[in-house]
C-alpha cells in the first residue's frame, strides 16, 4: 500500500507515472482494488477537498445515429432507443432552467448522431443564452463540429463541450468503424483552441484491458481535458456487445482508481451505469478518486434522483459543490 500512496503522493506533485509504475497498476487483481483507495482518496481530496460537483443532461435528440458505436443503444444500425428530432430552443431552455436553484452545477444538453447542421448549432446556442450565466453552467454535447461552430458556441455563454474518446486509441477500431478516434481527439482540440473548457472520458466494460483503460487516461491527459466522464456499460440489446459482461463493482472501482492516479487533478464523473455495476459499493467511488456525479436520468435509461444522489454524498461526510 505505501508504494501506491508514495505513487499517488508523486501524482499530486504532477509527475505521470513511469512505465513499472503503470504496469504495477496494472498487475493490481481486482480483489485487491482496495490497496489503491488511500492514494486515490488523497488525491481527490487534495485538489477537490470535501465537494462533490453534480451534473445533469436532458436528450436533445434521440436516435437515428448513423454511426455504429458497438455499445450504443441510439445507432440506427443496432439500437432500439425511441428517436425524437433536435427539441425546440424554448423547451431546452425550459429544462435547464428547472436545474437553477438546486446543487447541481452544470446542464448538458445531448444530441444523437455523428453532428450537428449550423442551423442546429444556432438553435443550441439561442438556448444557451436564454439561459445564462447567472442560471447554471452549461455543456452540450453535439458531436463532432467544425471549428466555426464551437465559435458560435463560446459566444453564447457555453460553459463545456463533451465530447468522449469512448475507448484507448489501441481499441478503438473493434468499437467503431465508422469513423476514427483521430477525428474525436481533433474535435476536442477545436473545442479547446475556441476557450472551452472540455470533458472527454470513455464508456468501460465493452472489452477493453486494464492496460487499454491506462492509455485511454494517458491520451486524455495529453489532450489536457478538465473533466473525464466515466461510464460502465449497460448492454442494450440488439446492440454487437448485448451479450458482453465482465464487470464486477471491484474492476469498476480500480478503473476509477487507475483514472485518478494518472489524472491527478481533473475531474473524474461517474455517469452512466454506477448503480447497475457497482450495485452496493456504489458509494465508495468517492474513497476511489471521483470527484463528481451525473444526477438525474440518462439518454435512455432512468437514473437516480438527486435527494437520493444527495442523501449519499451528506451521509458520506461530502457536500455538493
Amino acid at each position: 500500500m505505501n508504494y501506491f500512496y508514495n505513487l499517488a503522493e508523486a501524482a499530486a506533485a504532477g509527475n505521470v507515472p513511469g512505465r513499472e509504475d503503470l504496469e504495477r497498476l496494472v498487475s493490481v487483481p481486482s480483489a485487491r482494488t482496495f490497496d489503491l483507495f488511500p492514494g486515490a482518496d488523497m488525491l481527490r481530496r487534495k485538489f477537490f477537498g470535501s465537494k462533490v460537483s453534480l451534473c445533469t443532461i436532458t436528450n436533445a435528440k434521440s436516435g437515428r445515429c448513423t454511426e455504429d458505436c458497438a455499445f450504443c443503444a441510439q445507432s440506427s444500425r443496432h439500437g432500439q432507443a425511441k428517436t425524437y428530432p433536435l427539441k425546440s430552443r424554448a423547451e431546452l431552455a425550459a429544462t435547464g432552467r428547472t436545474v437553477s436553484g438546486t446543487p447541481i452545477k452544470r446542464f448538458s444538453m445531448v444530441t444523437s448522431g455523428r453532428g450537428l447542421l449550423s442551423e442546429e448549432v444556432q438553435l443550441i446556442a439561442g438556448a444557451v443564452r436564454d439561459l445564462g450565466p447567472e442560471n447554471v453552467e452549461t455543456c452540450a454535447s453535439l458531436g463532432i463540429l467544425r471549428p466555426p461552430d464551437f465559435e458560435v458556441l463560446k459566444k453564447a455563454g457555453l460553459n463545456r463541450y463533451h465530447h468522449n474518446l469512448e475507448t484507448a486509441p489501441g481499441f478503438f477500431p473493434g468499437i467503431c468503424t465508422t469513423h476514427g478516434i483521430e477525428q474525436r481527439m481533433e474535435t476536442v482540440r477545436a473545442a479547446r483552441r475556441a476557450g472551452l473548457s472540455v470533458c472527454s472520458g470513455g464508456v468501460f466494460g465493452i472489452g477493453e484491458t486494464d492496460a487499454q483503460v491506462i492509455e485511454l487516461a494517458l491520451t486524455l491527459r495529453e489532450l489536457d481535458v478538465d473533466a473525464v466522464p466515466v461510464n460502465f456499460l449497460v448492454p442494450i440489446p440488439g446492440t454487437p456487445l448485448e451479450n458482453m459482461a465482465g464487470l464486477t463493482p471491484l474492476r469498476c472501482l480500480k478503473i476509477i482508481c487507475l483514472m485518478r492516479y494518472i489524472l491527478a487533478d481533473k475531474e473524474i464523473i461517474i455517469c452512466g451505469g454506477r448503480m447497475e455495476n457497482l450495485a452496493e459499493l456504489h458509494p465508495l467511488v468517492f474513497m476511489a478518486g471521483a470527484s463528481g456525479i451525473m444526477t438525474g436520468n440518462y439518454l435512455t435509461r432512468k437514473g437516480r434522483s438527486m435527494d437520493e444522489d444527495l442523501k449519499m454524498i451528506r451521509d458520506l461526510g461530502l457536500e455538493p459543490g
